[in-house]
């Protein structure tokens, strides 16, 4: 198979770069994040760069997302694992253990093999680091990428290669794409739940079947989920 999701990805910001691809809402804290699909790219490949340059990671290692259990709809979230996807690692979930690097959000315990790194993304609307420095050998993500370069030489993955593994299922990098994409509106919204269906609806459908998403986190009641649905033209999902 020649074109693989991060292909999707760079298919995207060819020919509708500029366009919104990720909208993200928190309604606690007031934030909200839009990233178009250059924008989107450029995150995915400075994280490629920190996975491959400095947290060396190959083909097939494990990356364990506990950041996408606790956070499943977080931008951050979906930037990391389209990262690992593009330099073929696996994401992995509930298996902390096995991992080579393991990634937490700023609010998460976290429990990590004997030779695993452990990165702690601070979720800052704006990008900043976490407010103490972490001890112990652990990296702050937002720290540690903002000094990557802006573009990765991606290399060619397998369609066979496995790039999901949670205690329900195992996808390989083809079976990403190669699903049943039901028919959409170009802008949905969703408020997440589980990091499988959150990564299907937020990342992969606009990636494999166009349009974009606005993901709304936070205590919201359904006249302002709709009133957003309405500003951000888009229609509710899920």
């Amino acid at each position: 198979m020649s074109e693989l999701i991060s292909g999707r990805l760079r298919r995207r910001v060819r020919d509708r770069g500029s366009e919104p691809l990720i909208t993200y809402y928190d309604l606690d804290s007031g934030e909200r994040t839009e990233l178009s699909g250059v924008s989107f790219a450029n995150w995915v490949d400075k994280t490629s760069n920190l996975l491959v340059d400095e947290l060396m990671i190959v083909p097939e290692d494990p990356v364990e997302l506990a950041v996408a259990t606790g956070h499943p709809g977080h931008w951050v979230t979906l930037v990391w694992q389209l990262a690992c996807w593009q330099v073929g690692a696996v994401v992995t979930l509930g298996q902390p253990w096995s991992a080579k690097v393991l990634a937490a959000g700023p609010d998460q315990g976290w429990i990590s093999g004997q030779n695993t790194q452990v990165v702690i993304c601070s979720l800052h609307p704006l990008g900043l680091g976490l407010p103490q420095p972490p001890t112990g050998g652990v990296l702050d993500y937002a720290l540690e990428v903002r000094g990557q370069p802006d573009q990765h030489a991606a290399m060619p993955q397998s369609g066979l290669a496995l790039a999901w593994w949670d205690d329900e299922r195992q996808r390989t990098q083809a079976e990403l794409i190669n699903r049943p994409v039901p028919a959409a509106p170009s802008r949905r919204l969703l408020r997440p739940s589980d990091p499988w269906s959150t990564t299907q609806t937020a990342l992969l459908d606009p990636l494999v079947g166009g349009g974009s998403s606005v993901i709304v986190v936070g205590a919201a009641d359904d006249d302002t989920v709709a009133r957003i649905a309405e500003q951000e033209k888009a229609e509710r999902v899920g």
